[in-house]
């Protein structure tokens, strides 16, 4: 989930999408800026950070400053709270609820597509960048946070292990139920996530989604090897 502040600091390098939040870098935004000789701290407010992006960047491509700066109910609770561990209960609670209801599942109840599709979608980490083609296919970079092969030997950590997701849990209906509405929108099932809500936004197609679930729960995906 990114935090207003977090969002300038990233528009300032590369306006990525998938940059994920530093909560050291939040806290350095948020404190108050000392003046050199000891004058009064200057409080840098929300207003004053908006100000700064809109006069100092500009719309090229898929990345608009409105896609930075206008933030929706969920990203406008979690910005109160850096520290995503530390989400108040009924905050949490809240966001889940209303994130869960925004789920859509597919109308066909076609869940699984082509795990190879979907292999090639978790090792794309393009998309949304302001040198990427407005409406262009983007990638979801599942293997910058999470393992998902046991052949891959560079992945993240920020998110757990993945490997033999499908293996260990098996694809009952709640299980596939669970894990669509997992990558369709984060937020639903763990509040403030650092996990891009990758359906909700728009980031992935419903297709690529099916081919990402494949991935995940087909017993001939590597995944599950």
């Amino acid at each position: 989930m990114k935090t207003l502040h977090t969002m300038a600091l990233a528009a300032a390098t590369t306006l990525a999408l998938l940059a994920a939040p530093a909560a050291q870098a939040q806290a350095q935004a948020q404190a108050p800026a000392k003046g050199a000789r000891g004058e009064k701290p200057v409080k840098v407010t929300d207003a004053d950070l908006r100000q700064l992006i809109e006069s100092s960047f500009q719309s090229k491509g898929p990345a608009t400053v409105e896609g930075v700066i206008n933030q929706d109910a969920t990203q406008k609770a979690c910005s109160q709270y850096p520290d995503r561990l530390h989400v108040p209960a009924a905050v949490a609670r809240k966001v889940e609820a209303a994130e869960l209801k925004q789920v859509k599942y597919p109308a066909d109840n076609n869940f699984l597509g082509d795990w190879k599709e979907g292999e090639k979608i978790a090792q794309n980490g393009r998309g949304m960048q302001f040198s990427d083609q407005v409406g262009g296919t983007n990638g979801a970079n599942c293997y910058a946070c999470h393992q998902l092969t046991k052949a891959e030997i560079s992945f993240g950590n920020i998110g757990p292990s993945l490997y033999q997701y499908g293996k260990l849990r098996g694809n009952s209906p709640d299980v596939v139920k669970y894990t669509w509405g997992k990558i369709w929108d984060s937020n639903a099932y763990s509040a403030c996530s650092n996990m891009p809500r990758f359906g909700h936004k728009g980031i992935l197609t419903e297709q690529q989604i099916r081919d990402v679930m494949a991935l995940l729960l087909d017993p001939a995906s590597p995944v599950n090897q």
